[in-house]
């Protein structure tokens, strides 16, 4: 069984291929160019169930308890960096559903959504590096390999729990068909 941080290492390659078809979607919007609210909504429904429901429940729900039960502080300590980071991230998501929701109703929000939107991207890719270089570095040096098992194990179960069985991979072959409509080939 795979060690934890490396199924959330590998569910931030998931997250950052999002993010690049992200900046797509607002280097068109800032271009003047247009993208279909359904596609923003996609986007959206990725970074509601998938990086946060799914990834960040494991880490606030499993990983960042175990790690401050073995001494990282919670407090002016990296968990609680990151937990504040999740609820940026979350603020930022608020914005561009609203204006997701504007745009539906035919109103010109493209550029709020675009502005959010690239708060977003910029905040998950600083976030994503800290967890990777920084965090799960200090996890892996913290946690025993049977400790790794069993967050591996409690993950499955959080994300069945959280989002029902079938929706990760649901997730993911919506994150390849965006990705395709959305990158330039």
């Amino acid at each position: 069984m795979p060690e934890a941080t490396a199924i959330l290492r590998k569910e931030h390659d998931a997250i950052l291929k999002m993010l690049g078809a992200t900046e797509e979607a607002i280097r068109r919007l800032d271009s003047g160019g247009t993208v279909k609210p359904e596609t923003l909504e996609g986007l959206l429904e990725f970074f509601r169930l998938f990086a946060d429901k799914c990834h960040h429940g494991k880490e606030e729900d499993l990983l960042f308890p175990l790690l401050e039960s073995r001494g990282m502080p919670r407090l002016g300590g990296p968990t609680g960096v990151m937990l504040h980071e999740h609820e940026q991230g979350r603020a930022l998501i608020k914005r561009m559903v609203e204006a997701t929701e504007a745009c539906k109703r035919g109103e010109k929000a493209e550029a709020a959504w675009a502005e959010a939107a690239r708060g977003y991207t910029a905040l998950l890719r600083q976030h994503i590096d800290k967890e990777n270089n920084i965090l799960f570095v200090m996890a892996e040096n913290m946690l025993t390999a049977e400790e790794q098992r069993q967050l591996a194990a409690d993950f499955e179960r959080l994300e069945i729990e959280k989002m029902g069985a079938g929706t990760h991979e649901r997730l993911h072959a919506s994150m390849d068909k965006l990705v395709a409509e959305l990158t330039p080939r």
